[in-house]
């Protein structure tokens, strides 16, 4: 849901969102405004009521939008701190490798930056799609042979042997988890809670009776911040989408610093 927003600039979308709720609750404003009061303002005290309500339900509907932004912040840095992890134990990885005698050393290392540069190349801009890559899998399954192939002669060997199966174990369990998060996201009826609560919130808005720039200028000020709310939490959705999301930088780092050839 709301995959297309992550095409365009966050402030522009962001603007759009905002502009998009203000459109909706002017125009409905504009259109139910006189029905509503005729309807609901007979009564003396209905402004009364009408505004406990409207505390009750804000309040109510602000702890589900909190709850639903806080959720989504901490899967987006969650995920960013997956990615530095990752980074770091590719890193490890490479060095415990350039401890191996050769032929072994100079094949592990090659494979382990054949590996980096998918990710960040080809890898990662599939993940900026919503597309699970494929490819690594098959650099990793390579490596792994490669390095079964090693038969360590002393007790050296054995304990680098070991160091980097753990390294490299650790790494598998990390790209999986990466992967993982790529397709994850709110679930579909928790947006359809969200959109719905939204309209619940303006017609209680428009349900008021008061001076028509009062009651204009109350309607944009809510629906525009309630907009960039639904955006933020659209926009962090989605860890990996759009040019706010998690970027290959640490493995980028990681690989120019570490393993990048003269």
């Amino acid at each position: 849901m709301f995959y297309w927003i992550y095409e365009y600039p966050k402030w522009s979308m962001a603007l759009l969102f905002a502009m998009v709720f203000i459109a909706v609750s002017l125009s409905g404003l504009v259109l139910v405004r006189s029905v509503l009061t005729k309807w609901i303002h007979s009564e003396r005290r209905a402004n009364e009521m009408l505004g406990l309500c409207l505390t009750s339900f804000a309040a109510v509907y602000g702890i589900l939008l909190g709850l639903v932004a806080f959720g989504t912040y901490q899967n987006f840095s969650s995920v960013t701190d997956l990615v530095s992890r990752e980074a770091a134990c590719l890193a490890s990885l490479y060095r415990d490798t350039s401890a191996f005698p050769e032929p072994y050393r100079s094949t592990l290392q090659r494979e382990i930056r054949a590996y980096t540069r998918y990710t960040i190349d080809q890898g990662w801009p599939a993940q900026r799609q919503g597309i699970v890559p494929t490819g690594g899998t098959q650099r990793v399954t390579v490596f792994s042979g490669d390095l079964m192939k090693f038969n360590p002669s002393d007790k050296r060997g054995e304990i680098l042997l070991a160091e980097t199966f753990r390294q490299f174990n650790q790494l598998v369990e990390l790209r999986r988890s990466r992967l993982a998060t790529v397709t994850s996201g709110i679930p579909a009826v928790l947006w359809w809670v969200l959109a719905i609560g939204s309209l619940v919130f303006m017609v209680m808005i428009w349900m008021l009776d008061m001076e028509i720039h009062v009651h204009m200028t109350l309607t944009i000020l809510l629906s525009s911040f309630l907009g960039i709310v639904i955006f933020l939490i659209a926009s962090m959705d989605n860890p990996f989408r759009g040019e706010g999301g998690v970027g290959p930088d640490n493995l980028e780092l990681v690989y120019q610093t570490l393993m990048k050839q003269n």
